[in-house]
């Protein structure tokens, strides 16, 4: 027994006083009324009847130490989670005032958090005998985010779910936005890196459009854009031209506009500025659109870690390319689900979103903000999951982040970031919140859908390679010193040689 409920109890949270310390975060049961309760210790303070604020001398504080010792009490807040025995329901009655509260034992623990065909994460922060998994049905169809300060545990974080999922043969496409798991090796499935390269006769007029920065509020450019853009599409799906270079058919189309004698002098000034943004989106994204490259979808692989490596390319393309993977993915999946279209992707997707604050940010509405919350609102239905990371919270579209029903919080010190995340999880309370700027690295708040009560785990230290982390500066500063120094001495060496030859 570690303490006993004082006060007014409620059938969702009681207050106990205790002689011992437990820990913020343990489980507790409680039994009365034939029931056996589950609760988890959400707050503490210690504190001593005698040493009150009252008192400002600390010679009084010291006499009084001296009397009273170390007689000190625990005063705690339990949250109540449910009835052990009847698969944590809420009881309808409160615990009576003076009711024993004791430690879940470990077998409890296990029994509840035993699952079968899951995930596991780590184990219980105040038990370590206690595994935790997850339900990967929840936490793929209900989607998840990941979200921690920098140096938390959050790319170790991600990668433990990736191999966790590797193992049931799932699929699932990272967008890599820094290239750190293009050469990750798992221990449960290989890395099938897709080059950033869309095939622009499977893109949508508003994507390419984007990319050669045509502004909304320009309709007589956009006007002959579109007419050039579907001309160019048509003739290539028609073999009339070699779909070598849709760039450049493109711009052989709005050459031939700019020649033709139907458009007025004030048309082909606009034509010429389309033309002028054409050369500029060849230059720019001349390795991003290729003809020759088959359907994005099709480069997917099951059982595989997939990545989309974003690495090489600037935050506006890589907008595009999520946008283009996630509309095309939920209307082949509506194909397939709805249709039984044979040619459609006939496989459940987990996206993993690295980087959520650009992607989908707060305050900007790029377009892969659109799909991601098309993804969160609809996917479930499709087989469509999502995973938002991010170092950043406050800076994730609020709306967008409400969709994920499951969240693995990290250590969170900046209290607009916990505020955001507070306002987006109906199960996140105050006292929970309260506990995050204390967790250390690797130790996280799991909550949602995917688990059967909020837990603290310590996340598993993830086996395999992964490039995150800071990087070794003193270290890389001495390697450029000693290859400066062997070059130096390559050169001495050459001119030596050369020397004594005359």
């Amino acid at each position: 027994m570690i303490g006993r409920c004082i006060g007014e109890t409620s059938l969702i949270e009681l207050s106990f006083i205790s002689k011992e310390m437990p820990q913020v975060g343990e489980y507790v049961s409680i039994e009365y009324d034939g029931k056996v309760i589950l609760g988890m210790i959400e707050s503490m303070v210690r504190g001593s009847v005698s040493l009150n604020d009252d008192i400002y001398d600390p010679d009084t504080i010291e006499k009084i130490r001296e009397i009273e010792g170390d007689d000190f009490y625990i005063k705690g807040k339990v949250t109540i989670l449910g009835d052990i025995n009847d698969n944590l329901r809420l009881p309808r009655t409160p615990a009576p005032p003076g009711t024993p509260i004791y430690r879940a034992s470990s077998e409890i623990l296990k029994d509840i958090f035993q699952m079968d065909n899951s995930l596991k994460l780590g184990h219980l922060i105040s038990n370590e005998e206690v595994e935790i998994g997850v339900n990967i049905n929840s936490m793929v169809s209900r989607h998840l985010a990941i979200l921690a300060m920098t140096g938390a545990g959050k790319s170790n974080t991600v990668s433990v779910i990736i191999d966790g999922l590797l193992e049931y043969n799932g699929c699932m496409l990272i967008f890599d936005m820094h290239s750190e798991y293009v050469d990750a090796e798992f221990t449960n499935g290989e890395v099938n890196v897709i080059d950033p390269i869309i095939n622009p006769q499977h893109m949508e007029f508003n994507e390419i459009k984007k990319l050669a920065n045509i502004p909304s509020n320009a309709p007589l450019q956009e006007r002959y854009f579109r007419r050039a853009f579907n001309e160019a599409r048509k003739k290539v799906q028609e073999g009339v031209a070699k779909p070598t270079d849709f760039i450049e058919i493109l711009e052989d189309v709005l050459v031939s506009m700019h020649e033709s004698e139907q458009y007025e002098s004030a048309d082909k000034k606009k034509i010429l500025d389309v033309m002028n943004k054409i050369e500029d989106l060849k230059v720019k994204y001349d390795k991003l659109l290729n003809t020759n490259v088959g359907d994005i979808l099709k480069q997917l692989k099951p059982g595989m870690a997939n990545v989309l490596d974003l690495g090489q390319v600037d935050e506006n393309t890589a907008e595009v390319l999520v946008a283009h993977v996630l509309r095309r993915s939920l209307r082949s999946r509506k194909a397939y689900v709805k249709n039984k279209d044979k040619s459609a992707l006939s496989y459940p997707i987990f996206f993993i979103v690295e980087e959520a604050h650009i992607l989908a940010p707060q305050n900007r509405n790029p377009n892969s903000k659109y799909w991601i919350t098309r993804i969160a609102r609809e996917g479930r239905k499709f087989g469509l999951g999502l995973c938002l990371v991010s170092q950043s919270p406050k800076s994730v579209d609020a709306e967008t982040l409400s969709q994920a029903n499951n969240m693995i919080i990290l250590r969170l010190v900046e209290p607009k970031d916990q505020r955001h995340v507070q306002t987006a999880s109906e199960n996140l309370s105050e006292d929970l919140v309260q506990q995050l700027p204390s967790l250390n690295i690797g130790e996280a708040l799991v909550l949602g859908l995917m688990t059967k009560v909020p837990t603290l785990v310590k996340i598993n230290e993830f086996k395999g390679r992964q490039r995150g982390g800071d990087l070794d500066i003193i270290e890389q500063w001495a390697s450029q010193k000693k290859e400066k120094k062997e070059t130096l001495q390559i050169e001495l060496t050459r001119f030596n040689d050369l020397s004594g030859g005359y």
